[in-house]
């Protein structure tokens, strides 16, 4: 593959050759402190697993501020600036079920009281190219923060983000560092997940206002390759209707050493101990859905298939625990070795109905079968059946808050219950309140 600092040095060299095909963002930099900007999400969540076939029940609950302050850019050619974001949050109750990633724990398992987190960057601005060095909170399919428990999973390193062609995104970065939502400690090395360095690459295009592709790849030291490729097409029909469609894909190699939970095959006689399959393993998870929208309503028709002899073990390996841009993730997300599996979700928005502006409905079904589950079967299945419901102030002193319930029905073969989540059902609630700043 191709030298990452190779890679890192072309898109810099674009940028500059490059510059002028568009307005330059950093041409119109206020200041530093002109265009500073600052928020605080105060978050109340409530997690719990009613676990099935004797196994333990989890339950989480707490309340959490999540700080994100970012100054303008200093005017001149190539402009300068600083970010900060970081979290307090405090138990609510016992937590003695903690876990779910939502509360950290001590080592003889019981939840921390209160604990905090977070860290700077350092930014810099030439024509339309960032680059930052710090704690960031990543949004690549390849290396995704977990944004869905209390507080988001943070990467320290460089990112580089270059808009210098109209329409396109490239992005180029080098990652040393993953806190976990539930760690205290960037360098906390859990069951061998703790990352040496992760390169990163990749880019988005949008072709017109209907057409958008996309591909990133990431290489893990000791831990993984992986490419992903997305393209979406939203096709307008008469009356303000839509169809999109939508196909997605990663083509993952587990190193010798990468933790994997799934492996078939080959595997080192002490596998159960570490996960580590001792030999090279390979992925390959695709995905297409269609979906049709006319008015408040839509309707998503999903298919997804593994292959390999390891199933899609993201967030195993410090690669982001939201590494999964593919439409059958709820709960479970169907990723077992050679799975299969088909969904059919309905959303409905109550605003358009004229209803409850604000108020969100969806629902899901997803089903998974021919799961390859070591040395016990091949054939496995799981499915799941998913609500939720959301509703978004729209107007006055509260707006933006946000209260969000979801549930998760979840049932698996009983030769698939010790190996990957178990039959669960699932209850989520996030009361979430942004409060503006500056």
């Amino acid at each position: 593959m191709l030298n990452a600092q190779k890679l890192t040095l072309a898109v810099l060299i674009s940028a500059a050759i490059i510059s002028s095909a568009q307005a330059s963002e950093q041409s119109e930099a206020k200041g530093f402190v002109e265009d500073a900007n600052g928020s605080i999400l105060f978050r109340t969540g409530y997690l719990t697993r009613d676990k099935k076939q004797g196994a333990k029940d989890t339950s989480s609950f707490a309340q959490s501020a999540i700080v994100n302050l970012e100054s303008g850019f200093t005017p001149g050619i190539v402009g300068f600036g600083v970010g900060v974001v970081g979290d307090g949050s405090f138990k609510i109750g016992e937590n003695n079920n903690a876990g779910n990633q939502m509360i950290p724990k001590h080592n003889d398992g019981s939840a921390y009281d209160h604990w905090g987190r977070g860290g700077g960057s350092v930014k810099a601005r030439f024509s339309n190219t960032t680059v930052r060095y710090g704690t960031q909170v990543l949004d690549l399919p390849v290396l995704a923060s977990n944004t869905g428990r209390m507080v988001p999973e943070y990467f320290t390193g460089t990112l580089l983000t270059s808009h210098e062609i109209k329409n396109l995104e490239l992005v180029a970065g080098k990652f040393t560092k993953d806190q976990m939502s539930d760690q205290i400690n960037t360098d906390a090395d859990v069951f061998g997940k703790g990352l040496d360095r992760a390169i990163v690459w990749g880019g988005k295009y949008k072709f017109d206002d209907n057409l958008n592709a996309s591909y990133y790849g990431l290489d893990s030291k000791n831990k993984l390759e992986r490419h992903y490729a997305n393209v979406n097409y939203k096709q307008p029909l008469a009356n303000d209707s839509s169809l999109t469609y939508d196909f997605s894909g990663y083509h993952t190699k587990f190193d010798a050493n990468a933790r994997t939970y799934s492996a078939t095959g080959f595997v080192a006689p002490d596998y159960a101990d570490n996960g580590k399959a001792g030999e090279e393993k390979t992925n390959n998870i695709w995905a297409i859905s269609g979906t049709y929208a006319t008015g408040p309503h839509s309707v998503m028709l999903a298919y997804q298939q593994n292959t390999g002899n390891v199933g899609y073990d993201y967030g195993q390996n410090a690669d982001g625990f939201q590494s999964i841009y593919l439409p059958n993730s709820y709960m479970s997300d169907f990723i077992g070795n050679h799975e299969k599996s088909a969904q059919i979700q309905y959303n409905v928005d109550f605003g358009k109905l004229g209803v409850l502006p604000g108020l969100n409905w969806t629902t899901a079904f997803v089903y998974g079968w021919d799961i390859k589950v070591r040395d016990v079967t091949d054939n496995a299945q799981e499915r799941e059946f998913f609500n939720q419901v959301k509703y978004t102030v729209q107007s006055g002193f509260a707006k933006d808050a946000s209260l969000r319930v979801r549930n998760s029905y979840y049932r698996a073969s009983d030769s698939y219950q010790g190996a990957y989540i178990g039959d669960t059902n699932e209850w989520r609630i996030f009361l979430d309140i942004p409060v503006k700043l500056f």
